[in-house]
């Protein structure tokens, strides 16, 4: 399935590496991975989430504050797919493979493929991956602007608060393919933005510009959780957008919340490609 980054050729595997018939080649990683993000354009050892936020990520998914959230979107590759045998998805942006690995286990009649930039993010993907025992998806580090795939290869592309890309998506998917978007609903974590802001703002919805794609649907998935500590708030923020335009006087408001009930909002559209 993948291609080579530097010439575009079809990369074939042999033991473990994957060679191109220009003479690249790319190693699998000990933990199955394989880093096809070059240096043409981008360091690959600045790229991405770094280890500890991928610690801190994984400590806070592994909750399952946000596994609603996965399970739908598990339930809308089911629709989408129906049954179709080897249906590859991939999830563009796919972090520390939460989400992933319930797609996989909830879907094992299709192949994912997960992509990020973040090695490190990658690294602990497979380790999911050997946890649970999946055996229907494989991941990458590449960037979701240039993904590793020749065209037209996938059913459907998921982006879970990601980046998107009209070009690159609508290349890799197959005509008629569906893409999955998640992203903040309005009133998501509109509690903690209460908490730290002295003006709360609902979120802006998103505009994608996505010429080569029709929303088919769009649906807003909310729901409460209660976070029972500081640690778990503060994980929580640091993972968003927020953290990064909050004062510290806003964060040290934060620190100081024990517990605190918030809505978990979700804005999810599926497109179709067109063009």
């Amino acid at each position: 399935m993948y291609i080579c980054p530097v010439c575009k050729k079809k990369l074939k595997k042999l033991d473990n590496v994957f060679h191109c018939q220009n003479g690249h080649s790319f190693d699998i990683a000990r933990k199955g991975y394989v880093n096809l993000l070059t240096t043409k354009k981008r360091d690959p050892s600045k790229s991405g989430d770094k280890a500890e936020m991928v610690k801190a990520r994984t400590a806070f998914l592994d909750k399952d504050y946000y596994r609603p959230l996965a399970e739908k979107t598990a339930s809308l590759l089911k629709e989408l797919l129906d049954g179709k045998k080897n249906a590859a998805v991939i999830d563009s942006g796919c972090g520390e493979g939460y989400y992933t690995c319930i797609y996989a286990h909830s879907v094992p009649e299709a192949l994912f493929f997960g992509v990020d930039i973040s090695k490190s993010a990658i690294s602990h993907c497979m380790t999911r991956v050997h946890i649970r025992g999946l055996k229907n998806c494989e991941f990458c580090v590449a960037s979701s602007f240039e993904l590793p795939f020749k065209n037209e290869m996938a059913d459907v592309v998921v982006s879970t608060f990601a980046p998107v890309s009209n070009d690159e998506y609508a290349r890799v998917l197959k005509t008629g393919g569906r893409m999955i978007v998640v992203s903040p609903s309005p009133k998501h974590l509109f509690e903690l933005k209460s908490a730290v802001y002295d003006k709360p703002y609902d979120n802006a919805p998103n505009n994608y510009a996505l010429s080569k794609f029709e929303l088919e649907r769009s649906e807003i998935f909310e729901y409460t959780r209660t976070l029972e500590t500081t640690q778990e708030i503060t994980d929580l923020f640091t993972m968003t957008p927020y953290f990064f335009k909050t004062s510290v006087q806003g964060l040290e408001k934060l620190k100081r919340l024990d517990s605190r009930e918030v809505t978990c909002g979700f804005d999810i559209r599926i497109y179709k490609r067109i063009f």
